[in-house]
């Protein structure tokens, strides 16, 4: 990265990171024990913190209940059963609502994801609430720190066949299976066939990143939340760097059953420009993410 556009990064990151810590505690998890609201969610370690202030900010904390990809298992959604393993990520929160649906145990309502679809079909709607970008997080002692890395250089970095750059040793993490965040970097830097040298981490944790070789793919709104004191802060020793100039976008979406799509609480809260989680922008962006001209849309449809 050049001096201007590094200076540009940590002055957009710096300035939301005040503004957050000014403006707002640290948001809260999990809704609390036996606090069983009128919709459960499950999914992306991403957009978990944007959902549960959006869940304590609509309605008087009593509509959203927003259940964080990592923490204790079984998760409780319901007053009376619904017990389940907690989903890790936004795919396996997505099979956790397939699976809610086939069985009919009426546990869950959606399903946040930081991806799109994978498999063609009709029965699930997703539904686009914000954004977000995507780049690439190194330690702040690392000479990687300072690199405007290209999508060539991404793409045969996690192939193994890149081990350095600059002549600086480089050693690839990826976010755990069934990340949303995996899934989408991955597919932005060409679907590369990740080899040996690619070790695991949970997502946007920068505790993993242990070494001046290491970098991760790093949810901006994430890493901002974290260092302005809004969210739990795991940001590490990580510093943000840039992709060809800039970083990745990404919109980030509710999944929904789309069978339920006209049932007037599903409606009221994720469909149309007029809905309860749409017209609260101030707490999405709040959260580091960015609004979108189309929030609430309904013409995403896939299987997964």
């Amino acid at each position: 990265m050049n001096v201007k556009s590094r200076a540009f990064a940590g002055a957009v990151v710096g300035a939301a990171a005040l503004s957050l810590s000014v403006m707002a505690p640290v948001a809260s998890a999990d809704p609390a024990a036996g606090d069983f609201r009128v919709l459960a969610g499950v999914g992306s370690d991403t957009t978990q913190d944007v959902l549960n202030g959006l869940g304590d900010s609509i309605d008087g904390g009593t509509l959203i209940a927003s259940y964080d990809a990592t923490g204790t298992s079984p998760v409780k959604t319901r007053a009376a059963g619904c017990s389940l393993a907690r989903p890790n990520g936004s795919s396996q929160g997505i099979t956790a609502l397939n699976n809610d649906i086939d069985t009919g145990a009426g546990c869950l309502d959606f399903a946040r994801s930081s991806r799109g679809v994978v498999t063609a079909g009709t029965d699930l709607t997703w539904i686009p609430f914000a954004s977000d970008k995507l780049t690439v997080a190194a330690r702040s002692n690392s000479p990687l720190s300072g690199v405007n890395f290209t999508t060539a250089q991404l793409k045969a970095i996690y192939e193994c066949t890149l081990t350095s750059v600059n002549g600086n040793p480089v050693t690839p993490l990826i976010p755990q299976s069934g990340s949303g965040t995996r899934s989408f970097f991955l597919t932005q830097i060409g679907n590369p066939t990740l080899g040996s040298c690619v070790g695991t981490m949970q997502e946007h944790d920068g505790r993993a990143v242990t070494s001046t070789a290491h970098i991760a793919p790093y949810s901006v709104a994430k890493y901002t939340a974290q260092t302005g004191g809004l969210i739990e802060d795991v940001h590490g020793a990580t510093v943000l760097t840039t992709i060809d100039g800039g970083q990745y976008s990404r919109p980030v979406y509710n999944v929904v059953e789309t069978a339920r799509l006209n049932e007037a609480v599903i409606a009221d809260t994720f469909v149309g420009a007029d809905s309860k989680v749409c017209q609260d922008a101030f707490t999405t962006e709040l959260y580091g993410f960015g609004t979108v001209a189309d929030c609430g849309s309904t013409g995403l449809k896939g299987e997964n």
